[in-house]
């Protein structure tokens, strides 16, 4: 009767909010990429909307119904003594999941089994793409207002994509386009709320900054048992083999239930990351208690102070400023008023803490790794044979945000106008960076016409087939030949000064960003350019240049890189500038030590300088130029004089007798001739840099060891 009642109660709330047969999302989704790339617009948004519809069905109703469940099917309460405890305890579970079945089958008219897409799909999904193609869709339907509002939907949540970021550009000098359509679509209640919140706290507006932190404080819960209800998905293993033993009863039940354990810890660090940011707001639930403590305090509400300041000491009970804060509220309010922790953050607790419990016992005996994403672990919890490891973990925390907090103390950059587009967290590694406008659009221009000019030259910089790939065409050019090109009065004085001068002020950014104070030698400096050979481009597999490190010998397999010759070992950094961005493929990619796993791109484009550290923590390599002429600068540098690029202290004495012979007062300096027709004078640096005050050293009087020919791996 019990179960009759349950299934009625069930469909009737179902029935009140379900519209029907709720088609799966991955399925809408499909359709609609197809529709767009054969143009059907009107199509293609109806589709990718039903999908989006679909999807936020699909989670609510997986919220409602273990909602739902969970109330009428509780493992609590059952009648005692009722048989062995297997029949007790799985009675329920099975109880638990006949509920699930029904009420998911109810809501969504199908069997829920036909809405698991795939984990490409969620993730497309979690990092917002549909939106992407529907700002296209809608762009092409003349409904600006709401291409407008689905680009800036996406973009919130991927605020490192550059296309998007000129799209978004585009709109906003647009006619017709309104600020109010710069709407993001999936926005969260509770940071709204809570951004508003610590705009009036800074502003000293404590009674409105009040207000809307209790907002935040509200919606941030209720986000954190959304996503909570949302972990007790299917199992997930993505290393399991088809082959391997499968796992008995006990041994299932418990993977399955730690798996869900540890996704519930992780909903705060979902709830406290902004959308379009990488890392978590530290402490984001304790930070609410601390700011509304304060807050009421100013106001004169002493008691809902001393509140929150109860409610924050059940983090961080030894924490002395909110001891000492108790302690007046004490003093203030008298001896005997009780005061007690919202009951809300009271059971926040005390469920946190049951589940780290269970979960640290789990990796203590049974095996497997847990990131706690709270602070304010207890000590004790924590299993003497892991405190190590936590200490650890926390330890390279802090290291993080330190690191963090040393760039921003660097200050600006040595050049005006740069800026930082990609550095290494958006890029999900470490010792990386893009700088965008090193170069302006003629500065580009003048390097290019320095290696179309050096190829009509013929010497020195013929184009061969590319030492990687048959596919591609191979021009390089150093600086010391570019110098002496300049003398021979095939090219233009001015555009080889021009190679020298660009990158030493890309050595100069790259310096002040990774080793302030401590200086970067250039290793060697190239020129490169690749062309695809258009007649042999069909059916294409290989890379322009495979993936490698430039210090070490990568073995993928052992995944390890080996630091010994031939490999250049002592190069420490890398870096590419790139001139133009009209030809198709070349980007670089950095992977996994797999180098199969791709973790980031970048791409091409007039003045964009991408540098990394050489080791084998960045392995990188140049996707197929399948169309067009690449141009870009290849830079390395090191930390050793001994290895500093012999043939730039050559090309950097010839420019310089070349000044001093133009300051002679009789004007028999050895000029070449000068080709382009241009005057002979000479432009100050890029972007308003000044010239070097003093010219490299050479180190020591030992000249018998000259550089050798780079070898072929050092080539972008």
């Amino acid at each position: 009767m019990a179960s009759l009642l349950l299934l009625l109660l069930l469909a009737a709330a179902a029935a009140a909010t379900s519209p029907g047969r709720l088609v799966p999302y991955d399925l809408l989704y499909a359709d609609g990429v197809r529709a767009y790339f054969a143009r059907d617009w009107g199509r293609a948004a109806e589709l990718l909307q039903r999908a989006l519809h679909s999807y936020a069905g699909l989670r609510a109703a997986r919220r409602a119904c273990r909602a739902a469940c969970r109330r009428e099917a509780a493992f609590l309460g059952g009648p005692g003594g009722a048989g062995p405890w297997e029949a007790a305890l799985f009675g329920r579970v099975l109880q638990r999941a006949d509920c699930l079945r029904h009420c998911l089958g109810l809501r969504l008219g199908v069997a829920p089994s036909a809405h698991r897409a795939s984990h490409a799909v969620r993730r497309d999904f979690e990092q917002r793409e549909p939106y992407n193609y529907l700002q296209v869709a809608f762009f092409q339907l003349k409904k600006l207002d709401r291409a407008v509002s689905a680009a800036h939907t996406f973009f919130v949540a991927n605020p490192q994509h550059l296309q998007m970021r000129e799209d978004i550009e585009k709109y906003r000098r647009m006619s017709g386009v309104k600020s109010d359509n710069f709407r993001d679509l999936e926005a969260t209640p509770h940071w709204e709320a809570y951004e508003a919140g610590v705009q009036h706290y800074d502003a000293d507006e404590y009674l409105q900054a009040a207000a809307r932190l209790e907002e935040s404080l509200t919606e941030a819960l209720a986000a954190l048992e959304e996503c909570r209800a949302l972990c007790e998905g299917p199992w997930e293993d993505e290393e399991e083999e088809e082959e391997e033993m499968q796992p008995g009863l006990y041994e299932a039940i418990a993977a399955h239930y730690i798996q869900v354990l540890k996704c519930r810890q992780q909903c705060v660090l979902e709830i406290a990351t902004k959308p379009g940011r990488i890392s978590a707001t530290e402490d984001f639930i304790p930070s609410h208690l601390d700011l509304l403590q304060f807050a009421y305090n100013q106001v004169g509400n002493q008691a809902l102070a001393a509140e929150c300041a109860a409610s924050y000491l059940l983090f961080y009970p030894t924490d002395e400023p909110m001891l000492e804060k108790m302690k007046e509220y004490r003093t203030e309010l008298g001896e005997d008023t009780a005061f007690t922790a919202r009951e809300s953050i009271q059971h926040y607790v005390q469920r946190s803490l049951m589940e780290k419990k269970l979960i640290y016992y789990a990796v203590e005996h049974l095996g497997g790794t847990f990131n706690d994403p709270d602070l304010w672990t207890p000590d004790e919890l924590i299993p003497e044979n892991l405190k190590e490891k936590h200490r650890e973990d926390q330890e390279k925390q802090k290291q993080e945000t330190l690191d963090v907090e040393e760039r921003e103390k660097r200050g600006p950059l040595p050049f005006e106008g740069i800026a930082v587009t990609m550095d290494s967290r958006r890029m999900n590694g470490t010792q990386r960076v893009v700088f965008d406008r090193v170069l302006t659009e003629s500065e580009c221009k003048d390097l290019l016409r320095l290696t179309k000019a050096a190829g009509e030259a013929g010497d020195g910089y013929r184009a061969r087939r590319s030492p990687h790939t048959p596919h591609e065409r191979f021009e390089g050019l150093t600086v010391l030949r570019a110098v002496q090109l300049a003398q021979n009065g095939d090219v233009d004085w001015r555009d080889a000064k021009l190679l020298l001068q660009a990158s030493e002020k890309s050595r100069k950014i790259i310096e002040s960003y990774f080793t302030p104070g401590k200086k970067l030698h250039f290793s060697f400096t190239h020129l490169v350019c690749r062309t695809a050979v258009d007649e042999e481009q069909k059916g294409r597999m290989d890379l322009s240049h495979p993936v490698h490190a430039d210090n070490c010998l990568l073995d993928p397999e052992g995944q390890e890189c080996w630091r010994e010759p031939p490999a250049y070992v002592y190069r420490d950094y890398s870096g590419i500038l790139y001139l133009n961005d009209d030809f198709q493929g070349g980007g670089l990619f950095f992977t996994e030590m797999d180098t199969v796993t791709v973790t980031a791109e970048v791409h091409p484009k007039c003045g964009r300088l991408v540098a990394f550290s050489s080791g084998k923590e960045n392995p990188h390599g140049v996707w197929a130029v399948s169309r067009g002429r690449r141009c870009a600068v290849a830079l390395w540098y090191t930390h050793s004089q001994e290895h500093a690029e012999q043939e730039r202290v050559k090309a950097e004495e010839l420019m310089e007798q070349r000044a001093v012979e133009q300051d002679r007062p009789d004007g028999e300096e050895h000029r070449g001739t000068d080709r382009s027709g241009r005057s002979s004078s000479e432009p100050p640096l890029p972007n308003g840099g000044a010239r070097p005050t003093s010219r490299r050293q050479k180190p020591g009087s030992d000249r018998t060891q000259h550089p050798k020919e780079p070898r072929v791996r050092d080539e972008f």
